[in-house]
């Protein structure tokens, strides 16, 4: 027992704790991740994948950043959609703007981006656009120059654990959130529907749509559900142990079009998750919270993925498409004015009535907190609860701003 105890606490030192990599797409979203997050990664509008969902703008680049460090963040900035002729002008410029304002990493696949980054002399990561599967594709990257590369969400964990084996590079994969059911980002369907190129940060989502099976008469064909493309979110709580053994130098989660709660739950549980592990006292118990809060913000259903080997039917949400979360956020009101003395809120109940007791967050542009509700008061007194269409003051744990939105828990 004694040698066994000495040999799992010689592996544990060999280990290097991974990186807690997480989606941002406001101010706001690294607010709630800041005390939980080892990276972050965004877009700035133009050439990310998730142009419709970034709000940094390139204007705000050196602010975010700057805010990043301040936390011991690092800040990696994508730019991995297709490019084409007409966009190396503004693409070299946004590299460069990357460069200056010391942006620790860009992530890009195109070769055109690659050149860039190393004309500017930029550390760069291959993204998971370029759907990297084996270990040649790993080598043949590494000699251009990159950093780490991002597996397709399409393998195996024995598949990983092969390819870092044999890669002298770092691996960053996925661990959570939305699965494309594509291969990664290279699907046409939106293109084809809605003129909206999902390769290039515009996917409509066609696949989360209800479709319908008929016949050449017309007739419907009878089927398992509504829902035949919508793939679950993949989650890998349960996984992280045999990951960080495998040598998976950074976890990723999916969600730049999600909200700043679902951003600081799932950093937090994964960063619970990993320290538990090195702290040795990763148990099913802990694994049952973690996936409890996790099924409290925004999913879909959730599965392993390609973890275990290609999905059947249980990878495919078919009876729902959108959000199945056990807690769900209902619009209260929105903030008036804050009195930064009296840490007091004017807020106009203009969709709902609160009480004390309510768990609230408090979102904006760049505000992210959580809290309960304490204390409510209006003309001076105070009141246990308060109905819609009142205007109230609410004590709150931080500082708020007005057009700020409050929502409830429920």
């Amino acid at each position: 027992m004694r040698g066994l105890s000495l040999s799992k606490n010689t592996l544990m030192t060999k280990l290097k704790k991974p990186e807690i990599m997480c989606p941002i797409r406001d101010f706001a979203s690294l607010q709630a991740c800041k005390d939980y997050a080892d990276a972050v990664y965004f877009g700035v509008n133009d050439f990310s994948m998730r142009a419709n969902a970034d709000a940094i703008k390139l204007s705000d680049l050196k602010r975010f950043v700057t805010k990043c460090h301040k936390y011991n963040i690092k800040a990696y900035l994508t730019v991995n959609t297709m490019l084409y002729n007409d966009d190396m002008k503004k693409v070299e410029q946004i590299i460069k703007k990357a460069k200056e304002n010391k942006v620790d990493a860009i992530i890009v696949w195109d070769i055109a981006a690659i050149e860039i980054a190393k004309k500017q002399k930029m550390k760069f990561f291959i993204s998971t656009q370029a759907n990297v599967s084996n270990t040649t594709t790993t080598k043949f990257y590494q000699k251009l120059g990159a950093c780490r590369i991002v597996l397709a969400r399409e393998l195996t964990f024995k598949q990983i654990k092969k390819i870092i084996k044999d890669s002298k590079i770092e691996i960053e994969v996925f661990v959570h959130g939305a699965m494309c059911v594509g291969v990664s980002g290279r699907c046409v369907l939106s293109s084809y529907l809605y003129s909206k190129s999902a390769n290039c940060g515009t996917c409509s989502q066609p696949c989360r749509k209800e479709w319908m099976l008929m016949d050449e008469k017309g007739e419907k064909i009878t089927s398992r559900g509504k829902y035949f493309l919508s793939a679950k979110d993949i989650c890998l709580i349960e996984q992280i142990p045999q990951l960080i053994k495998a040598g998976v130098a950074s976890f990723k989660i999916e969600g730049r079009k999600r909200d700043p709660h679902y951003i600081a739950t799932t950093a937090r549980c994964y960063k619970e998750a990993v320290e538990s592990f090195f702290n040795n006292d990763f148990t099913k118990t802990k694994v049952k919270v973690w996936k409890k809060d996790l099924d409290s913000v925004y999913n879909r259903g959730y599965s392993t993925g390609f973890y275990f080997g290609t999905p059947g039917k249980e990878g495919i949400s078919y009876d729902k498409a959108d959000n199945v979360s056990t807690v769900k956020k209902e619009l209260a009101g929105v903030v008036l004015h804050y009195y930064p003395k009296l840490k007091v809120g004017l807020v106009k109940l203009n969709h709902k009535g609160i009480k004390i007791g309510d768990k609230v967050v408090i979102e904006g542009s760049t505000t992210f907190l959580e809290q309960k509700i304490t204390s409510i008061e209006m003309d001076n007194k105070q009141l246990t609860k308060a109905k819609k269409t009142l205007e109230v003051g609410i004590k709150f744990n931080a500082r708020v701003r007005p057009k700020d939105k409050i929502f409830l828990l429920k």
